[in-house]
């Protein structure tokens, strides 16, 4: 009986690790791209999103190379600052809008605000998960 006991407990405490390490698959295969290969990528899944033709596919992957250069020269430079990712931010739809049509531009910007949107949710829940308006003003609490 402790057998079949042990066996179900470690079946089940398998079955939930698998879970939980399937949760974010995309990221870890992300992190273990070169910069080429999520490159491809994200230009495959912009072709298909966004209907590219080869010439856009081209353009964007000389985009990204120099993405790529321009971020491994920052990480040599640290600190960035949020003025300057701003002025990066505005400099890439500028290159997107010399590319894409008015339709995929449109497109491309509302699926960048939708990232942006996932990616302020998950640093807020790994700030403080769900203290945003709840905490008094001032932060006093005593009443």
């Amino acid at each position: 009986m402790k057998k079949l006991i042990i066996a179900a407990l470690l079946v089940v405490g398998v079955s939930s690790f698998a879970q939980e390490n399937n949760d974010r698959p995309q990221r870890a295969n992300m992190e273990r791209m070169t910069p080429e290969q999520r490159s491809e990528q994200r230009i495959a899944r912009m072709t298909k999103e966004l209907n590219l033709d080869a010439k856009q596919q081209e353009q964007l992957k000389q985009l990204y190379a120099e993405q790529a250069a321009q971020r491994a020269n920052r990480q040599n430079n640290q600190g960035q600052g949020r003025e300057n990712m701003e002025a990066q931010r505005k400099a890439m739809e500028d290159k997107m809008k010399a590319i894409l049509t008015p339709e995929q531009l449109t497109k491309w910007k509302s699926s960048q605000d939708k990232m942006r949107e996932r990616m302020q949710q998950r640093m807020g829940d790994r700030q403080g998960g769900g203290m945003g308006d709840d905490r008094p003003a001032g932060g006093n609490m005593e009443n």
